[in-house]
């Protein structure tokens, strides 16, 4: 007899919502999985904070609310990024040991609003600043497929606990790469949406609109569950209202209704580029391992049999792209709250990005940042004769816990870039984009692929994400905790 964790998000809420299975009853499930797999100095990694006495009663109380919410009594967990007030909140920093906030950041209200139960805090490097989940104020956040290995980051925690079946889904964030590194490492779908995409982490309130809230989860179905619950009723054209939506900018949207059908219909045959280039290949050699290449392979292979149009192409070499980035990364660093003797108790990489950044000056950032505004017009414009790009997820495995360098901070940047070549530029274009776990390496390893849209083409993601789902069968496999 399976298991609840066994079955999809959906399933799960499909039984929460008949009455087959209660919200409490689920709650308990997962939280005697995170206290049997993940607690301890031996864990996993994924949970630095669990609120089961809050999740406990959230889940008594939910019965209350109209079944109907998008999440209704489905377990969740915020990242280590966002605020919610009571709980311990550290942003994986030990110099913010003893925060606790008063107040709940917008995200974890428009889950709360939806029905979902958070559980607790998910693992996150230092202000979530590099793609890997080490930080020296916790636990590592550990592949399950390789407890050696690493999740990437900086949503790790997040993924580890959805690939070991610790959450049937869970939020993370993206300003580089965060929701799509760690979901390729541990053999999840997760998505970066359209900047502007969800009112409560647009993309506009961060320096240069890098990072956005998205979904991590098993299957793209879920991934657009998760997605549909985080837009909430605040989107202009996804379910709100005239005058609801927060900025005066939002994301293309579709006519198809909820993300959701675009997922479970998986329709349609669209031209598809397909590239291994990079704007950090004038700055970095790069090398894409054979396990990155052999799962670009399979997605062409399988994209070409459901019958989509595929063009290989390569992008307009960049000579500015590294330095712009790099300028606008110890930008946005030099506006987190550590001051004085604070900045003893932060890592080396940290301490570098927010010295670096505070010493720019206002038209050294400013050139960065109107470089890197043309360079996403002139990206969007390369990109426009497709309805989708693929590319490898990540250039390498996995790396091993401790492989990045703990006290050269330039190295370590350098180390990041040749991991993670394919993302940062999404980000800086505001483009949507899909990891999708195509590939299992010969030592039982996940290597995924990414598929990036048009502005405002998540929908076409989730399709092509479906149809590819439907013939390579990923979530059916699971690391040894499953």
């Amino acid at each position: 007899m399976p298991e609840l964790h066994h079955l999809t998000a959906l399933e799960q809420l499909e039984q929460l919502r008949r009455g087959d299975v209660g919200p409490s009853e689920l709650v308990e499930h997962y939280l005697a999985r995170i206290e049997r797999i993940d607690a301890g100095r031996d864990g996993l990694g994924a949970f630095v904070e669990v609120t089961a006495a809050s999740a406990r009663e959230r889940a008594a109380a939910i019965v209350d609310r109209p079944r109907a919410l998008a999440l209704w009594g489905l377990p969740s967990a915020d990242k280590d990024l966002v605020d919610r007030a009571g709980v311990p909140t550290r942003y994986g920093s030990r110099a913010f040991a003893d925060h606790v906030p008063d107040t709940s950041d917008e995200l974890a209200e428009t889950l709360d609003a939806a029905g979902a139960i958070s559980l607790g805090k998910t693992a996150t490097p230092e202000f979530g600043m590099p793609s890997y989940t080490e930080p020296v104020a916790g636990r590592p956040a550990r592949n399950p497929y390789d407890l050696s290995l690493g999740a990437g980051g900086s949503s790790g925690g997040a993924a580890v606990a959805v690939a070991a079946g610790l959450l049937p889904v869970a939020p993370g964030s993206d300003g580089g790469g965060s929701v799509r590194i760690p979901a390729a490492a541990t053999g999840l779908v997760g998505l970066k949406p359209s900047r502007g995409r969800i009112p409560a982490s647009p993309g506009f309130t961060n320096l240069g609109g890098l990072a956005v809230a998205g979904p991590l989860a098993r299957t793209v179905t879920d991934a657009a569950l998760l997605l549909d619950a985080m837009i909430g009723d605040g989107a202009v054209g996804d379910g709100g209202g005239p005058g609801a939506w927060p900025y005066a900018t939002a994301a293309a949207t579709w006519d198809g209704g909820a993300y959701l059908n675009a997922a479970i219909r998986g329709e349609g045959r669209f031209q598809v580029g397909v590239t291994t280039s990079s704007p950090w290949e004038t700055a970095y050699d790069l090398v894409i391992e054979p396990e990155a290449q052999e799962a670009l392979r399979i997605a062409r292979e399988h994209l070409d049999a459901i019958g989509h149009g595929l063009e290989e192409f390569r992008l307009a070499p960049e000579e500015g792209y590294a330095a712009a980035f790099m300028t606008l990364w110890q930008g946005g660093a030099a506006g987190i709250r550590i001051e004085g003797e604070q900045l003893d108790q932060v890592e080396p990489l940290t301490r570098w990005l927010v010295e670096a950044g505070r010493r720019l000056g206002a038209r050294e950032l400013g050139a960065a940042l109107g470089w890197l505004t043309k360079y996403e017009r002139r990206i969007i414009r390369q990109l426009s004769r497709f309805d989708a790009v693929l590319t490898p997820t990540l250039a390498m495995t996995p790396r091993p816990i401790g492989w990045y360098d703990g006290e050269d901070a330039l190295r370590n940047f350098g180390q990041q870039v040749q991991y993670t070549p394919f993302t940062s530029f999404v980000n800086v274009s505001g483009l949507p984009a899909i990891t999708l776990p195509v590939h299992v390496t010969e030592s039982g390893l996940p290597m995924g692929v990414q598929l990036i849209g048009r502005p405002g083409g998540e929908h076409v993601l989730l399709a092509i994400g479906a149809q590819l789902e439907r013939r390579l069968n990923w979530q059916d496999r699971h690391p040894p905790q499953w």
